[in-house]
């Protein structure tokens, strides 16, 4: 009949190993999906009320909405809109009446017969809000705002701000396809370290599957039972290790006496087993009273190398001397056969604990470093400058990040980043990092181009953390380098930036750090040079990354 066979360890490691990796993989994917989605759509939301209760404090829409002036009304809410680039912004008077809309013909008409919404947070409570509705213009995001009268505070009409919900699915699936691309890579990683993994504990246990495993010392247990002679071995501590049941019989002991484990002058107070251990002198026939009975010992040291790591004793009653010489052979091999076991599995046993105190980890990240030889420098760079594995992740993202843009991220191999303090809010750190090292990216490429290069260093001896930026942009013009950490300040185009260095110097202000910006001369580039204490002696502790 033939012997069903059992799938290999190497191949019940790599399917375990890969399957967990694929589970972890999965989850975070679907998690950081709907995250990402929900964080958009909320961010969308809040972006359309902000332009709503912007558009209803602007004195031209309060004039058009006193004199009811359509046309003024539409001509300024799609400039508006278009500025914002939302997908429409309508008008309504303090009952909710369209005056301005996208469409002419829902002009005059209530507000209430696009979604079902009279606004009456707004109208009546005075309260700007964020809804999701399905209008003529399709689905959509708004921001809902009332608009006041200045002089009396009335309640004088209404203004809805739409983004499209198409805009943000968009967004969502392009975030989503690079998400998706990178956990595939890791998840191919992934595999692949479980691969190595596998063959090299696979190598560790000399190819030997469990199962073969544990019939080894089931054959090693069985070996020692077959003995006639009573066998005991002690460790380097004095402590019996193996005890074989003619042991016991010879030494009238119980077989339900619990030895392995105990000293062995717990339970032979008059054995000489801890002088060989401390000499290293076998003793062979040796006649010896023990337990008032007279028996023929051998004695012999376990050595690992040239150290005495244990001793086996194997003895025997003196009147069974004439059987014991006429087997004298056989259980000479069986002495050797012992030896021989205890010596190989010995060797085993610290081999494992040898390769688990070493850390298959670090060959496996070699072995899978081996295809980009930079990006295995850089990772060792960060095991070893960064221990901290969020700051080491972050700027292994963002060293990708570089690369995607055609740059390149250069971190100083004289950094040293290990003396975090616990205390210290690593999410924030991180999003002051990102920010600045995001800028920098931004600023060589809008400047340089391809090829071009970010330089960041770090320190962390005496009582600060210092990181420095440089960038190879165009440098930080001087009417703007004393407020470039203000809200909204920024050297770039457009309405969606300066909020990234303003979040930097709110963190430094709660903390008690410092941030220095300087411009690098004629070769052009600025270095940002952040200081951080250890210890935190600002006004505050730093606030959630919500409330910042």
């Amino acid at each position: 009949m033939p012997v069903k066979r059992r799938t290999k360890l190497k191949t019940r490691m790599i399917l375990t190993l890969g399957l967990v990796s694929a589970l972890q993989t999965a989850f975070i994917g679907v998690f950081a999906g709907y995250y990402l989605s929900e964080s958009l759509y909320s961010e969308i939301g809040q972006r359309a009320l902000m332009v709503a209760k912007t558009v209803a404090a602007s004195p031209a829409i309060i004039q058009g909405i006193q004199q009811k002036d359509v046309e003024s009304l539409n001509t300024l809410t799609h400039t508006m809109a278009v500025t914002n680039e939302a997908l429409f912004i309508v008008i309504g008077d303090h009952k909710a009446i369209r005056l301005a809309h996208p469409s002419p013909d829902r002009i005059g008409h209530s507000m209430a017969d696009d979604d079902g919404d009279f606004g009456r947070r707004a109208l009546e409570e005075g309260e700007g809000y964020v809804a999701r509705a399905v209008g003529n213009l399709g689905e959509s995001m708004r921001g809902k705002a009332p608009v006041f009268e200045p002089d009396s505070g009335e309640i004088i009409g209404i203004v809805s701000v739409g983004y499209s919900v198409g805009q943000v699915e968009a967004t969502v699936q392009r975030y989503n396809f690079v998400l998706y691309g990178v956990l595939g890579v890791v998840l191919l990683v992934s595999i692949l370290a479980a691969v190595v993994i596998a063959g090299r504990f696979k190598r560790a246990i000399f190819g030997l599957e469990p199962e073969e495993i544990a019939g080894l010392f089931q054959e090693r247990d069985a070996t020692l039972q077959s003995i006639r002679e009573g066998i005991i071995a002690i460790n380097r501590h004095g402590i019996i290790t193996t005890v074989n049941r003619a042991a016991l019989t010879t030494l009238e002991l119980s077989p339900d006496t619990p030895i392995a484990g105990r000293p062995i002058l717990e339970i032979l107070p008059e054995s000489d087993l801890m002088s060989v251990l401390t000499t290293g002198t076998p003793d062979f026939d040796r006649e010896v009273w023990l337990r008032n009975r007279q028996m023929v010992v051998n004695r012999l040291p376990m050595r690992q190398g040239n150290e005495i790591i244990g001793v086996v004793a194997s003895f025997r009653l003196r009147n069974e001397l004439d059987q014991v010489s006429q087997q004298l052979t056989h259980i000479q091999q069986y002495a050797d056969t012992l030896r021989s076991q205890t010596h190989e599995y010995s060797n085993k046993l610290h081999t494992i604990a040898g390769l688990i105190q070493l850390g298959a980890y670090n060959d496996a990240l070699k072995l899978i470093g081996n295809e980009v030889i930079s990006h295995q420098a850089l990772i060792h760079l960060l095991l070893e400058a960064v221990p901290d594995p969020i700051i080491a992740g972050c700027l292994l993202g963002k060293h990708n990040r570089a690369r995607e843009m055609g740059l390149h991220l250069d971190i100083d191999p004289g950094s040293q980043m290990a003396d975090l303090p616990d205390n210290l809010p690593r999410d924030q750190l991180v999003s002051v990092l990102g920010n600045l090292i995001d800028n920098a990216l931004e600023a060589t490429r809008r400047h340089t181009g391809a090829n071009g290069r970010v330089h960041l260093s770090m320190t962390d001896l005496g009582q600060e953390l210092i990181f420095e930026v440089e960038d190879q942009g165009p440098g930080v013009a001087p009417e703007v380098q004393n407020r470039i950490f203000e809200k909204g300040v920024t050297s770039k185009a457009g309405n969606e930036h300066g909020f990234g260095l303003h979040l930097v110097r709110q963190f430094l202000d709660s903390w008690g750090g410092s941030v220095t910006v300087e411009n690098l001369g004629e070769a052009g580039g600025s270095r940002f040079t952040l200081y951080l204490p250890k210890e935190p002696t600002g006004r505050s502790q730093p606030c959630p990354p919500s409330d910042c």
